[in-house]
């Protein structure tokens, strides 16, 4: 059986995720493993912190004769046991592992004002509204309706 070191897709639709396995060369790329060597997330913000690789079992791959694709030949080259980003990925592992600070927000831009709540006042107030629509009412109803007398017919005219 011949081994090969890749990378198998993980993850959900537009946001990647990768196990780098020892898998068996005839099986697909997202097929079964042997083994989880390391991960490589192409999300996370600092480049030298996207990838992380179990040094040990890695070593114990190539030592049995795996060979690694193209893109985890580049990743051990850069971070494996002997890489030549190390320090780099140390520093930005260290980075990522410490809690955020968030800084202090200050004071609130727009504070919206507080409308006060209905009370007894109200009502009376619009009372004096309501009885002058009633008197409005009360007087149209009390006014005759004035017609023009050229329009108003009479007895004497004849009726058409």
């Amino acid at each position: 059986m011949s081994v090969a070191i890749r990378m198998k897709r993980m993850g959900r639709k537009n946001r990647p995720f990768y196990r780098i396995c020892a898998t068996d060369k005839r099986s697909p790329r997202d097929g079964r493993e042997i083994e989880v060597i390391g991960t490589y997330d192409p999300f996370v913000p600092d480049t030298d912190a996207r990838c992380l690789l179990n040094g040990p079992r890695l070593e114990h791959w190539l030592s049995v004769g795996a060979q690694p694709s193209v893109a985890v030949r580049v990743l051990i080259k850069k971070y494996g046991p002997k890489g030549t980003h190390l320090k780099e990925m140390e520093l930005a592992r260290a980075k990522l592992a410490m809690p955020r600070i968030v800084p202090d927000p200050g004071p609130p831009a727009f504070v919206p004002e507080v409308k006060a709540e209905p009370s007894a006042e109200q009502p009376a107030e619009a009372a004096p509204a309501v009885e002058q629509a009633a008197e409005v009412v009360v007087a149209a109803e009390a006014a005759p309706e004035a017609t023009p007398p050229e329009a108003a017919p009479t007895e004497d005219s004849p009726a058409s």
